[in-house]
């Protein structure tokens, strides 16, 4: 068997066999999949180069990896067969390199790995694939695979922790050097076991000695952060998974060894933040980064202003995400445009003092989120989600209802309003009804449909309103009447098509039923 595991061999150190491996993977990874290209990134006072990963056979870098570790197996390992793990981007490579060397591969995934990774695999390794779910993470079907590997005699292929597949990481790196944009002054490496970080350092470093190399992690995940601070790998309790494809509990031992030399420094990166840079780059290239793909551009963005001036490398490492990941992405504080800031305000339980407020304090401001449900006889507590592009106009926000004499508290985070939990008292309604109204999203729509139309003829019972970046916005709200002739007058004489809205539609009585169910 072909040793790649040892920090020594014919008397070479581990990052001079590292170097010698990255040439030698020059004229194997091409039989497998074509260079991929560096494309500039327009970002305020940055020079920013991109290596598009997420264009190769796979839409991840790690085929390089995987298809260099298996173009060197003998004739005898690959009648044995190989046996890996994968969150799915090493387990896409391994599955590309079997079916185009005719190796039967079992791949090990933990049960939550996206369908359109598990699809993909299947896709590129066709009939010489078998897909394995096991646990709940990584380290999980991990141990399930090497287990298998140790009862059967297949050739387990490691993800990260193994001199050949850090070597074929490092030929995107090698891509880079020969691609005439450099020299770079800094480059951000995401890092989840340390195979592609250790590669891509060694060879940026070898051509480009001055270069400095940021090496990026989760803030729930940052397994190299704490090899390095303990001098030895460890094994954190627990990974945050938005970033599934760096969630890694421990560094591998051979991309530590490379790391702690060639890294210059580490920096960790919110799940917010890394949305933000999701959307910078489909904003920029109109590229869809995986999270973990978009790590590296998280990091530079988070230290813009350290970096100004200077020409900078980022790595986006790969495209598999989940399709329904896009929708929570794209949700989140994060990708927001604005700053935003979420308030409960206490006004009088009486007509029209919903629309007061919207006057006064809230006079245009941009109302991305608004729940409410009445609760309370005399009073109520509708909560607001604030986006400005100015955080200043949010800060003054309030000082305004201080002056109005508003009672509020700050709901910015909170869970009940992260999971749209509205209460609604049906005992405390007289006659009421219930509408979808669609909008369309310009200022002062919602606010001319309600003063119109609403102002004096009913009391706002009931508002659920999320902004979603349509040109339409879609509420449903209630209106609770004095009795029952104000209610079929009011839905008699509101036309279903209006100024500033699309639609205005009754809801059926068993959905308002059960929004005034006790």
């Amino acid at each position: 068997m072909r040793d790649t595991g040892h920090v020594e061999r014919e008397g070479l150190p581990l990052d001079r066999r590292l170097r010698q491996e990255i040439l030698f993977a020059r004229e194997r990874v091409y039989r497998f999949g074509q260079p991929t290209p560096l494309e500039h990134l327009a970002l305020d006072g940055v020079d920013v180069w991109v290596k598009r990963e997420d264009l190769s056979p796979i839409k991840a870098y790690k085929w390089r990896g995987a298809c260099n570790r298996m173009a060197v197996l003998t004739p005898a390992e690959k009648a044995a067969g190989v046996v890996t793990a994968s969150a799915g981007n090493h387990a896409q490579g391994v599955a590309l390199a079997a079916r185009a060397l005719g190796i039967l591969a079992r791949i090990y995934m933990p049960r939550s790995t996206p369908k359109v990774k598990q699809a993909a695999v299947r896709h590129h390794g066709g009939d010489r694939v078998e897909i394995l779910l096991a646990g709940d993470s990584y380290d999980d079907a991990v141990t399930a695979a090497r287990a298998d590997a140790a009862e059967s005699g297949a050739i387990y292929i490691h993800a990260y922790d193994d001199l050949q597949v850090m070597a074929g990481q490092g030929t995107l790196a090698d891509e880079v050097v020969l691609s005439g944009h450099g020299p770079f002054d800094a480059a951000y490496l995401q890092i989840g076991g340390g195979g592609m970080a250790a590669g891509v350092s060694t060879w940026l470093k070898t051509y480009w000695p001055k270069i400095e190399i940021i090496g990026v992690e989760g803030e729930g995940q940052a397994s190299m952060k704490a090899a390095l601070e303990a001098g030895h790998p460890v094994t954190l309790d627990q990974v945050d998974i938005f970033c599934d494809g760096t969630a890694v509990r421990k560094a591998g031992e051979l991309p530590f060894e490379i790391c702690r030399e060639s890294l210059d420094r580490m920096v960790t990166v919110s799940n917010a933040e890394v949305s933000r840079a999701i959307r910078t780059l489909w904003e920029g290239l109109r590229c869809v980064s995986e999270p973990a793909g978009a790590m590296g551009l998280a990091a530079l963005m988070k230290e813009r202003a350290a970096m100004a001036g200077k020409k900078v490398l980022v790595v986006l490492c790969g495209a598999n995400v989940d399709f329904l990941q896009l929708g929570v992405i794209a949700q989140s504080e994060g990708a927001a445009q604005c700053a935003s800031r979420t308030l409960r305000v206490r006004i009088p339980e009486r007509p029209g003092t919903m629309l007061e407020l919207l006057d006064t304090c809230f006079e245009g401001l941009n109302i991305a989120d608004f729940q409410y449900g009445k609760t309370h006889e005399s009073e109520a507590w509708p909560a607001f989600t604030i986006t400005a592009e100015d955080p200043r106009v949010l800060d003054a926000l309030p000082a305004k209802l201080d002056a109005g004499g508003f009672l509020w508290e700050d709901l910015t985070g909170a869970i009940d309003i992260a999971f749209r939990a509205i209460p609604l008292r049906g005992d405390l309604l007289t006659c009421p009804a219930f509408l979808r109204l669609d909008f369309y999203e310009r200022a002062g729509a919602l606010h001319d449909f309600l003063d119109k139309l609403v102002r004096g003829r009913a009391s706002l019972c009931y508002f659920n309103y999320r902004q979603s970046g349509e040109r339409i916005g879609r509420a449903l709200l209630g209106l609770d009447f004095a009795d029952e002739t104000k209610r079929r007058e009011f839905l008699a004489s509101v036309p279903e098509h209006g100024e500033g809205y699309r639609a205005c539609k009754p809801v059926d009585e068993a959905t308002s039923r059960r929004l005034t169910a006790l």
